[in-house]
């Protein structure tokens, strides 16, 4: 284990801050449930054959370049400094391998490890580089390993189960569900990679190049923010339901998703809040109550439903309040034949 040390910035430190503090509230409380299973990741790595976190480490240590302070130092010191805002006991290890593609990853459950690409490195500047090992950093701090394997092991499931046709069907409904759960995993490490960083600025164009690449003085994040708000408007229910068809398969928000709902997060004043010091600690993981989570959520999902200016997520959203209400009338009248 490395000291740690002051960031070369200044920068706030979070101490002993709680995944809860950013985790988007259906992501938390899927992980709320998961904590409360004592045993669960314990069982999960046991029983695992997909995932070897010995194995891919000495894959990484032979194949990659591990950051030191005498290698990639400026990654390494990043490395460093968002474990220390984020109160991390054990500064996770930084690998960087060679692939033209963009991209960044967090592995491992007892000694979690982050995997950077060199055409991430050459796509980012230093600041918008800063933000992504945060998220990266997040999702360690928020144990979203656990799940993401389970996402890995029942996706190979359904694969080798497809000609039953109701156990496919069954599995591909599960599947479906932690997607979604890993689609709002990736806006809490979003939140995250932003507390890190404290650049607001730089955290929207990281997110932005990763759609548009590199030629940033071609690019302009109001006009991108535009892009995210005609895609909720745009078109009739047709395009809405194939917008929902377009999202199967993936466990990534579309990039304008996901600026668009880092920069409400910030303009509703909860980053503002967490920096000055107001967020739920560590000490107090233990007693967060799985009812309360789950309220949070349905609370979450129907604000977004509410603020969505998607003509299919209107029909939907009248089809579940008229089922709601089509419900307590039944109730209500079976209540006064009791009575």
């Amino acid at each position: 284990m490395r000291d740690m040390t002051t960031p070369d910035r200044n920068r706030v430190q979070l101490p002993g801050i709680s995944s809860r503090a950013y985790e988007h509230p259906a992501d938390r409380s899927a992980l709320v449930a998961m904590r409360s299973l004592s045993g669960f990741d314990a069982v999960l790595k046991r029983t695992s054959g997909l995932f070897s976190e010995r194995r891919l480490r000495l894959m990484f240590l032979a194949s990659a370049v591990r950051t030191t302070d005498t290698q990639f130092r400026a990654l390494y010191d990043m490395g460093r400094d968002s474990a220390y805002i984020l109160d991390l006991h054990r500064i996770p290890e930084i690998y960087v391998q060679q692939d033209p593609k963009a991209y960044a990853m967090a592995i491992g459950f007892d000694e979690p490890f982050i995997i950077v690409s060199t055409g991430l490195l050459d796509l980012m500047d230093s600041e918008e580089l800063r933000f992504v090992v945060g998220h990266e950093t997040s999702h360690i701090l928020s144990g979203h390993a656990v799940y993401g394997t389970m996402l890995a092991i029942l996706t190979r499931l359904a694969t080798r189960v497809a000609w039953i046709p109701l156990g496919y069907i069954g599995l591909r409904i599960i599947v479906a569900a932690l997607e979604e759960w890993q689609r709002k995993a990736e806006m809490s490490a979003d939140r995250g990679g932003l507390l890190a960083g404290q650049d607001p600025d730089a955290a929207l164009r990281a997110l932005m190049k990763l759609a548009g690449g590199s030629r940033l003085h071609e690019m302009n994040i109001e006009a991108f923010l535009d892009q995210a708000r005609e895609y909720d408007t745009a078109g009739d229910v047709r395009d809405g339901l194939l917008k929902v068809l377009n999202m199967l398969g993936t466990t990534h928000p579309f990039a304008v998703t996901r600026v668009a709902e880092l920069d409400r997060w910030r303009r509703d004043g909860e980053y503002d809040r967490v920096l000055a010091g107001d967020y739920p600690r560590r000490e107090d993981d233990a007693n967060a109550r799985l009812t309360d989570e789950i309220k949070a959520a349905a609370n979450s999902y129907r604000e977004s439903w509410a603020q969505s200016q998607d003509p299919f997520i209107g029909v939907l959203r009248d089809v579940a309040e008229g089922a709601v209400n089509a419900g307590e009338r039944i109730f209500n009248r079976f209540a006064r034949r009791e009575n």
